[in-house]
């Protein structure tokens, strides 16, 4: 193989991204322009799962797909008083890398970094009882977007919708319903004390847990 074909193969094993699988997934159904994948995913309240708030996301990605030769130029329309449009089609190699993030998606948990576990990590640099104020104005949140959950799915009901085009709404309520529990029995435990600590505590697990002193100083030591 030669090296600008390598350079193709390598383009299309990389940066796949949630938007990037709505894409591809979109122009599955049928060529078309970047406004209206806009009007779709949010038509279709795909904007909770894939995140086009920033403007030019959607084109961003077409952008990157496209070098990568995922999807290629159907065509460009005019319509009289509005911009010209480029229309794009999936391309087969898009198709058969489509199929393969959605097997891995599909089967493989990913190694994500959400910020919540990272604030969790920081809790000791709160007091007890501000760290219970912020988690439970999360569960606030939390419960806020359960009753819009519930009320989503009673209109999917209502319009008769298979349930196989809200699987996604179904396991984020999922997800929420678990998170929420966690958060409520944290609280209840930061109020009641029974979970604790102040500086006096802080300074004796770091001091206890710190790491080992070694004859080796790292400033000096051969790499």
């Amino acid at each position: 193989m030669n090296g600008h074909g390598g350079d193709r193969v390598a383009a299309r094993t990389q940066r796949r991204s949630p938007l990037a699988v709505q894409l591809l997934l979109l122009l599955a159904e049928e060529p078309m322009h970047a406004y209206r994948m806009q009007q779709l995913i949010r038509a279709r309240h795909k904007d909770r799962i894939v995140n086009i708030a920033q403007r030019n996301s959607v084109y961003q990605t077409l952008d990157r797909l496209l070098r990568a030769e995922l999807v290629e130029v159907a065509d460009r329309v005019r319509t009289p008083g509005r911009p010209e449009r480029t229309v794009y089609r999936l391309t087969d190699a898009g198709r058969g890398t489509l199929d393969g993030w959605l097997k891995e998606m599909l089967s493989t948990p990913a190694r994500e970094f959400p910020e919540f576990p990272v604030a969790l990590a920081a809790l000791a640099h709160l007091t007890p009882e501000l760290a219970a104020e912020y988690l439970e104005e999360r569960a606030q949140r939390l419960r806020a977007r359960l009753r819009q959950a519930e009320s989503d799915a009673e209109q999917a009901e209502g319009m008769g919708l298979p349930r196989m085009f809200v699987l996604e709404d179904e396991y984020q309520q999922a997800l929420t319903e678990t998170e929420l529990r966690w958060v409520k029995g944290l609280v209840d435990e930061l109020r009641s004390g029974s979970l604790t600590w102040d500086r006096q505590w802080l300074d004796a697990v770091s001091a206890r847990l710190g790491p080992p002193e070694t004859d080796t100083d790292d400033d000096t030591a051969t790499p």
